[in-house]
């Protein structure tokens, strides 16, 4: 990993947008600064690089979220989501990069097919909560997505959005949630390998970009429509994502 400008040139942004999304603002979209980096940047390295700016933004937005969320979805998400991290962990550990690629841009993608779907009433919240089984099986898919993309947002989403939360418990219970997650996968990425000297450099420069990018998601999220944020991030990531699947295939 060189430190140029073509790196700062694409981090910096990524990782603002990512902690703007953290924040409560265009929820679900924080993963988007994967699939930017994985451009620049080997799969394992950009994911390694993020993970210690995931867990400062989640630090940043537990403060305006304290105990606004709904422990028992989150419960039942989180006990899921520990076999979803080991298989991710084994996938991790056995993948060639190339695969990861495919798979990062593949995520991305679908995120903005789930996301359309959704805005077009083609997959409507169910009338009723899902089951704990149902949420279960979600915290696993979400457990694997975060552990190879950073990208366990759309499996949780499902869930929850049958809970009928109000905005603000829903984004306090995402945020709970990917903050015992990202707990969950530093030690499996440890063990990988994921980090090195570079990673953690990388996390030191751009620290202060995530801090700032999450105290603007707060703010964006009490203030501002979201219609422009989420345009910006479907765009993005289907452009990055399409790129990634042709690398991986290529």
């Amino acid at each position: 990993m060189t430190f140029d400008f073509m790196f700062f040139a694409m981090a910096i942004p990524a990782v603002i947008f990512a902690g703007i999304s953290k924040g409560g603002f265009g929820s679900g979209a924080a993963f988007a600064a994967t699939p930017l980096l994985a451009l620049v940047l080997e799969p394992a390295i950009a994911v390694g690089m993020m993970l210690p700016l995931l867990m400062l933004m989640d630090v940043g937005a537990l403060r305006p979220y304290w105990k606004k969320w709904d422990w028992g979805s989150a419960r039942v998400l989180l006990i899921g989501s520990v076999p979803g991290i080991l298989v991710g962990a084994v996938f991790f550990r056995f993948a060639d990069p190339d695969l990861f690629r495919f798979l990062i841009g593949l995520v991305a993608v679908g995120f903005v097919a789930f996301q359309a779907a959704r805005a077009r009433g083609l997959l409507a919240p169910a009338t009723r909560p899902m089951s704990d089984r149902a949420g279960i099986i979600a915290g696993v898919a979400a457990g694997f997505t975060s552990f190879v993309s950073h990208a366990g947002g759309p499996p949780a989403a499902i869930y929850l959005l049958t809970k009928g939360l109000t905005k603000t418990s829903y984004q306090a219970t995402t945020v709970i949630l990917f903050w015992a997650i990202n707990l969950f996968k530093f030690v499996p990425y440890l063990a990988l390998g994921i980090f090195s000297k570079n990673t953690f450099l990388a996390d030191l420069y751009l620290a202060p970009f995530a801090i700032v990018g999450v105290y603007l998601g707060v703010w964006f999220h009490r203030l501002v429509p979201e219609k422009l944020f989420f345009a910006l991030t479907y765009t993005l990531l289907l452009a990055t994502g399409t790129k990634l699947i042709w690398d991986g295939l290529t």
